[in-house]
């Protein structure tokens, strides 16, 4: 028995150290990076390493002082990590466009890989996006979703009700076709139109079309606050789904949003504990930041004022029976929201002299209650909002959960073009800066964790988010202490500063600071 023991006990060490151990040391290699501070992702402590890279694979880590390269590169007193994974980003229309394929302001994060077309909304032509992201290189990975309420919309429209049988077949189908073109799994969101106009059984139903892929499944949920279900309930929707598809499932940019809900982040962290207790996979993610962005529609309007899109909106606001039903609702949302001087404009470009101010300071200069300021705007078109309604508890609480991936839910726009939330810019290097660095909220380790190795665990992406012998090199080297975040809510067309190296599949992207321009991002498929 003794015995048996320590061939246990030595096979665990074995196991234990053989990342420190140097492999494949046939060289020359392509790359080293030498005496760096080697933080895995696996949420182990760091250790000194040297780490070699032979074309778009990590070939071997440890001591290395006998082997060569074509470069080498001395990243004493640096952090060498994974490049981090962003598993709910926006920026796929950007990254599709000639003026932002090159990433940089994802790039100056860290980001090497990122979840393109969440909340249920991008295309539903996975080929035609994939072949559009491709068409002037890509400076980062880019893992797409098949969305949910573009499924829908594009067989149902806007229309407020129910699938029938041959609509849910047809919905099936555009899934199906989705994976087989190498969709990572389904995103819903169900807050909005006209996802909102579907049932959790509408939900179960496509998702388990995607289980046979090995996909995911991703939710914006239904209320993060007490719009209609409840945040409770709404977390609940996410569990059903995933338990009753038996597929992965992601409270996506989890947070209690309003007054009325703060404090129930313990509550609904464990609703997940619950979950995986009886052998449900669910995660969350989250971006690191007390506010939100949305539309200015998607915040204060009724669902059902939106149903048949705009023109029968514009329709409603004519009616005085609508609109006053439509302004009694306005008044309670925007209650939820914590009042018009939590509300930010973003973009507008039907009136640009509103962007980076507030409702309250838009109102007050029209001579108009909020809400009949809020009203007028709808009438012109649908401004996209920040939001500050989270409390710094639920932050922090939600942060620290080892079940919490990082995300930015970010968009990628036009340099100085609106008002953007700073997440754009600066998602994961906040999370590094602020809560690592400056407050100790959450571990080094377990921060690098929740943006490298606990999204490929979730979505199923065995060869990145870990630094290890045969993963792919996707890389971030710098120093924690030199880190820095310019973008602020009210400035925020400022990259982060601090990345040093940032290795895209083998490739410098960024080199001793500085952009190379290279753009060797690929568009992963998941089968």
């Amino acid at each position: 028995m003794a015995a048996r023991r320590g061939l246990a006990v030595a096979l665990l060490l074995g196991a234990a150290v053989a990342p420190l151990r140097a492999q494949d040391t046939a060289g020359p290699y392509d790359l080293i990076l030498r005496n760096g501070r080697v933080v895995d992702g696996t949420g182990n402590p760091w250790y000194r390493a040297d780490v070699a890279i032979r074309g778009d694979r990590i070939a071997a880590i440890g001591d290395l002082s006998d082997a060569s390269a074509t470069r080498e590169i001395d990243a004493a007193g640096r952090l060498v990590t994974p490049g981090f994974i962003d598993t709910h980003s926006h920026a796929g229309g950007g990254l599709a466009s000639p003026g932002l394929s090159h990433a940089r302001p994802l790039l100056a994060q860290g980001v090497t890989t990122v979840f393109v077309n969440p909340d249920g909304g991008g295309p539903v032509d996975i080929e035609a996006q994939r072949a559009a992201l491709l068409a002037d290189g890509l400076g980062v990975n880019a893992a797409p979703f098949i969305s949910h309420g573009s499924v829908r919309r594009a067989v149902l429209g806007m229309d407020d009700r129910l699938a029938d049988a041959d609509e849910m077949n047809r919905m099936r189908a555009l899934v199906q076709a989705g994976m087989e073109a190498g969709a990572w799994g389904l995103s819903s969101g169900p807050f909005y139109a006209p996802g909102s106009y579907s049932d959790t059984d509408e939900l179960v139903e496509l998702a388990k079309v995607v289980a046979p892929f090995g996909g995911a499944y991703q939710s914006h949920i239904r209320d993060e606050s007490d719009y209609t279900i409840g945040v409770v309930a709404a977390v609940d929707e996410v569990i059903t789904v995933a338990r009753e598809a038996g597929i992965v499932g992601v409270w996506t940019h989890a947070k209690a949003l309003g007054p009325p809900v703060w404090g129930f982040s313990m509550a609904l962290l464990r609703r997940l504990e619950q979950a995986r207790a009886e052998g449900v996979e669910v995660y969350a993610d989250q971006y690191p930041y007390p506010a939100s962005a949305t539309g200015l529609t998607a915040a204060l309007l009724p669902r059902w004022a939106q149903a048949g899109g705009t023109d029968s909106l514009l329709a409603r606001l004519d009616r005085p029976d609508d609109l006053a039903a439509i302004r009694e609702a306005v008044v309670d949302n925007l209650a939820r929201r914590g009042g018009a001087d939590r509300i930010q404009f973003r973009r507008f470009r039907s009136d640009v002299r509103i962007e980076g101010r507030t409702l309250d300071d838009v109102a007050r200069e029209r001579g108009l209650h909020p809400v009949d300021a809020a009203i007028e705007l709808f009438r012109q078109g649908a401004p996209s909002i920040v939001s500050f309604n989270m409390h710094d508890d639920d932050l922090r609480a939600i942060m620290v959960h080892p079940l919490t991936m990082t995300a930015s839910d970010g968009d990628l726009v036009p340099w100085q073009e609106g008002v953007p939330h700073p997440r754009s810019y600066a998602a994961f290097t906040r999370k590094l800066v602020t809560y690592v660095r400056e407050e100790g909220v959450v571990g080094l380790e377990a921060a690098i964790r929740s943006m490298t190795s606990l999204p490929a665990q979730a979505y199923r992406m065995p060869d990145r988010g870990v630094l290890r012998v045969g993963a792919v090199a996707d890389l971030a080297v710098f120093h924690l202490e030199r880190l820095e975040t310019r973008s602020a809510f009210t400035d925020p067309h400022h990259l982060s500063e601090g990345m040093e190296w940032v290795i895209v599949n083998g490739e410098l992207a960024i080199d001793q600071g500085e952009f190379t321009g290279a753009l060797a991002g690929r568009v992963l498929r998941r089968n």
